[in-house]
């Protein structure tokens, strides 16, 4: 909105108004207006969630402090909803394909989990949505963005070619040419030196076109499942006050600087990555994403006064794939998120070892993060009874959050160590 009264006040030439064209000013103020927003109505928003007895459901886990938490308004994820679309909605590019289908991923997915609290707390029940359901809406917009990246004309990469030198047999420079403009379903593989990865050659048998349209096939259904398991890994992650939130902002700098490296062709030609022209409107909508989850952190820190619930999880989760789809990083995913998919991870292993056994269990309660606050002992039959003594939650989160920043850094450093 403002974006496009500041473009046409530019074209008029009026003074300060081209500030709105530089991608670092329009991504500081998002951050910012998200920060004030989440802070400022977050407060109210709480005090109605209060009002209205939108409370924790009461869990007998036997974990730390769980009696307080039942007590704890949820829904929460409206405030970090809110801090999102607005300041993308003012200061963004809304004629950005990026952009909308960020904006699109936020709404579609925050409606998903509005719906699935809202039948926890009006039923007074913990499953909510029937799992079916979830997963359909989560596969829907996997399919609704990578055959949008298929069909959007806009929607391209420009293929670095490299010049090596004769004498050094290394790499002198690296060349992006306008006749390499290419419409591909290409992604970014870590540690390897050619680090650009075209799902067509696994559809090469194919042969001609065919092979083409099979690679954007396979792009599809690895969008689905980093969509899907993403964002339920996010949705399992959120146990514990701050945990979800901060591992996610966490991934957010690194998603957003990944956006700004390749959506700009003098830093992808010195990375030598590929260079994703208009994707550096991702900058914007990630900095207010990271804005967003600082403010909710001002409420949802160690003691929270709310939580986010399935609103805000299973979008932020959503939002995370869905950014790292579009700037073709999906498969450093694995490192970056390692966290939400362990969590995912843990889940399934321990309900299939559960039925296997009769009744053993591999950790002593799941998602991972409740295993670390039991004691070696206190559940029978469990596989790995490590470490000895429960830990704090607040030490939890934590190292959590130490883990994930270090996972960030390695993701970073793998545009560049090959």
């Amino acid at each position: 909105m403002l974006y496009t009264i500041f473009e046409a006040l530019a074209d008029s030439n009026v003074p300060g108004a081209r500030l709105m064209s530089y991608l670092t000013f329009r991504s500081g103020l998002a951050f910012v207006l998200s920060l004030l927003i989440a802070i400022i109505f977050g407060s109210y928003i709480i005090r109605r969630l209060r009002t209205m007895q939108i409370a924790e459901k009461a869990r007998r886990l036997g974990i730390e402090g769980e009696a307080v938490k039942s007590k704890t308004p949820t829904m929460g994820g409206i405030i970090i909803l809110l801090s999102i679309l607005v300041p993308c909605i003012l200061v963004g590019n809304l004629g950005n394909g990026y952009m909308l289908l960020m904006l699109l991923t936020t709404v579609w997915l925050g409606a998903l989990g509005f719906m699935d609290d809202y039948k926890k707390l009006k039923y007074h029940n913990k499953d909510g949505l029937k799992g079916k359901y979830k997963i359909v809406a989560q596969v829907g917009i996997g399919v609704i963005v990578a055959a949008t990246m298929y069909l959007n004309p806009d929607m391209v990469i420009v293929e670095n070619s490299e010049v090596i030198s004769r004498e050094t047999n290394r790499v002198e420079e690296v060349i992006y040419d306008e006749g390499n403009v290419v419409k591909s379903p290409q992604t970014t593989i870590p540690f390897v030196k050619n680090n650009n990865f075209n799902y067509s050659w696994l559809t090469e048998w194919m042969g001609g076109d065919a092979a083409e349209v099979g690679g954007w096939i396979v792009f599809l259904l690895v969008s689905i499942i980093f969509v899907a398991g993403t964002s339920n890994g996010a949705n399992l992650n959120d146990g514990l006050d701050g945990l979800c939130s901060g591992l996610s902002a966490i991934a957010g700098v690194a998603l957003m600087a990944m956006a700004y490296l390749g959506g700009n062709l003098i830093y992808s030609a010195y990375l030598n990555i590929m260079y994703v022209p208009e994707s550096g409107e991702l900058v914007v909508f990630m900095a207010a994403f990271i804005g967003a989850l600082v403010g909710f952190l001002w409420y949802n820190a160690s003691p929270a006064t709310v939580f986010m619930g399935d609103t805000g999880s299973l979008t932020l989760g959503g939002i995370i794939a869905v950014c790292a789809i579009l700037i073709h990083k999906e498969l450093l995913l694995p490192i970056l998120c390692l966290l939400f998919y362990l969590e995912d991870l843990s889940v399934m292993v321990q309900v299939a070892y559960f039925k296997a056994t009769g009744g053993k269990r591999v950790l002593r309660m799941t998602p991972l993060h409740h295993h670390y606050q039991h004691d070696a002992g206190s559940i029978k039959n469990v596989l790995f009874d490590r470490p000895k003594n429960r830990i704090p939650e607040s030490k939890i989160v934590m190292r959590f959050w130490i883990i994930g920043m270090i996972l960030a850094v390695i993701t970073f450093v793998t545009l560049k160590i090959r």
